[in-house]
């Protein structure tokens, strides 16, 4: 870069993390001097990346003369596309620069065995959201996809073993970019919810929290100081993998009595059935809770005081200030947050315990795809300052 492109990536940096600004607060923001930012707004609203509000409301007041009027950059300059592919589901959106969705669509299917069709209708959903919202593929930053499988950082290949078992070895990146002709990011679903709960929902202004995803898999995305923790392999998290039992029941990893084993949806269900001697399904436990089913409850609170136990070790080691809990359980509210609660105190460090709060996502089941379009909008500025001119002007 020349020192006008890393000027104008500041610029754009400091409209990204401020939406509303004034030429004035760039230069303090920015260290460039009041020509210079002036130059590159001028360039900016020119080429459609920023917009100026000319009634000069909101904007910061000054002394004397007119009133510095707002900056902002325009929400539809550029999109990001995000894909949560789960076990049981595809979902993808459509969003602006802010992460305003645009487009949305849910379809159920069968994920574990079939790769090559479920990235086939990964695709099929990508071109029809910009079809229907009108938006020009040139005008997109690219793709993030969140899957419920561990993913390796730098080779973006999946870890899939006994997990998804179509998908062993498969490299999501290169897949999805094959099919859709954008850049692709991918990261695994717990890492995609904690990023979306930390722009988007409870975790905002939080720089160490953990989330927490209690679903058919579970798995843990970390925030330190601001940034996720992913491990030298990309593989950081997988609590779902800590062995709880010593002689419990064989996990789908291959090794016994892991919280996955206890605690997840399925293990819950697995336990009434064997309990009640009829079959009980994962999706019946929302309808057993709110009837507040004497069974079903005690089932759940006893997975949260597992899942309190596992949380613990990461609550000693990393001293984190916030854990949400999202996923497929975080629906059942006090009566698994409870004792979540009760078995991190028991088997935390007193003093790591302070202060930690356990609260359930403010995203709800969209926090996976919204964190998955948020691993592109994160680097927007840089991806908006390499775009070309001619493809950054909104039609």
């Amino acid at each position: 870069m020349n020192l006008r492109e890393v000027g104008r990536l500041r610029v754009l940096e400091a409209l990204h993390a401020a939406p509303r600004s004034s030429r004035p607060e760039l230069v303090r923001v920015t260290g460039l001097s009041r020509a210079t930012v002036s130059s590159l707004i001028a360039d900016l609203i020119a080429i459609g990346l920023v917009t100026e509000d000319e009634s000069g409301d909101d904007a910061e007041p000054r002394r004397t003369g007119r009133p510095a009027q707002s900056l902002s950059l325009v929400p539809t300059a550029g999109y990001a596309i995000g894909a949560d592919i789960g076990h049981q589901h595809v979902r993808v959106i459509l969003c602006d620069l802010f992460g305003a969705v645009l487009w949305e669509h849910w379809v159920a299917k069968d994920v574990d065995r079939a790769p090559d069709e479920t990235l086939d209708l990964v695709a099929v959903l990508v071109g029809r959201a910009l079809q229907e919202a009108g938006v020009a593929r040139s005008r997109v930053l690219g793709i993030g996809a969140g899957i419920a499988s561990p993913v390796e950082k730098g080779s973006g290949a999946l870890g899939a073993e006994g997990i998804m078992p179509g998908w062993v070895g498969l490299h999501l990146t290169e897949e999805l970019r094959r099919r859709t002709a954008l850049p692709v990011r991918v990261t695994n679903d717990a890492n995609a919810g904690a990023l979306a709960e930390r722009m988007y929902g409870a975790g905002r202004q939080v720089g160490d929290m953990v989330y927490v995803r209690l679903s058919a898999g579970i798995g843990a995305g970390i925030v330190s100081s601001g940034r996720l923790l992913l491990g030298a392999r990309g593989l950081a998290g997988e609590i779902g993998h800590l062995p709880l039992i010593a002689d419990g029941l064989i996990c789908r990893c291959g090794n016994r009595g892991c919280l996955e084993t206890v605690a997840s949806p399925v293990a819950i269900a697995r336990l009434l059935s064997d309990s009640w001697g009829h079959q009980v399904a994962a999706r019946d436990l929302p309808t057993l809770i709110e009837q507040r089913n004497t069974g079903a409850l005690r089932a759940v609170r006893d997975a949260g005081d597992a899942v309190g136990r596992a949380l613990s070790t990461l609550v000693t080691l990393l001293n984190p200030r916030l854990i949400v809990v999202g996923g497929d359980l975080a629906g059942a509210g006090e009566d698994i947050l409870e004792p979540m609660r009760a078995g991190v105190r028991r088997h935390t460090l007193p003093s790591a315990a302070v202060g930690v709060e356990i609260v359930t996502g403010g995203l709800g089941d969209g926090a996976e795809v919204r964190g998955a379009a948020g691993l592109v909008l994160a680097d927007a500025p840089l991806l908006l300052a390499a775009m070309p001119a001619e493809e950054s002007a909104p039609a």
